[in-house]
């Protein structure tokens, strides 16, 4: 059974941090793009950050360059996202997303485009 299961999520206050994990089952997530979105009460899902499969590229959203850091271990099929400084507007579902495309030398940032499959998502609060 195809499977990505996030875990991680919390409440925080300002300043803190997080570590979101992301692991497959079912395939092999080496093979695979890995998108890291959230989506927020009201708003679009949107792509925080990504990772290629094809040379370990990666993408951040501006809003959070320089606080947040993907990394993947193909060895343990999962993709983390350190998440520090987390900020009031960081607050969301948070989701992982797979997306089978070796064809492409950098990962996607459309949610509505490629992405195969999808975890369940993590909630993320930040509050004080």
């Amino acid at each position: 059974q195809v499977q990505l299961v996030e875990s991680g999520g919390d409440s925080v206050q300002p300043g803190g941090s997080l570590q979101l994990s992301c692991v497959a089952s079912g395939f092999t997530l080496d093979d695979y793009h890995i998108g890291w979105f959230r989506q927020a009460p009201g708003k679009e899902r949107e792509a925080v950050s990504c990772i290629s499969s094809s040379d370990g590229s990666k993408y951040y959203h501006y809003s959070v360059q320089g606080r947040f850091t993907i990394s993947r271990d193909n060895a343990k099929n999962t993709v983390t996202l350190q998440m520090d400084s987390l900020k009031p507007d960081d607050t969301a579902i948070y989701y992982c997303a797979a997306d089978f495309a070796p064809y492409l030398q950098t990962c996607r940032t459309n949610p509505s485009v490629g992405y195969n499959y999808w975890g369940q998502g993590t909630q993320v609060t930040v509050s004080s």
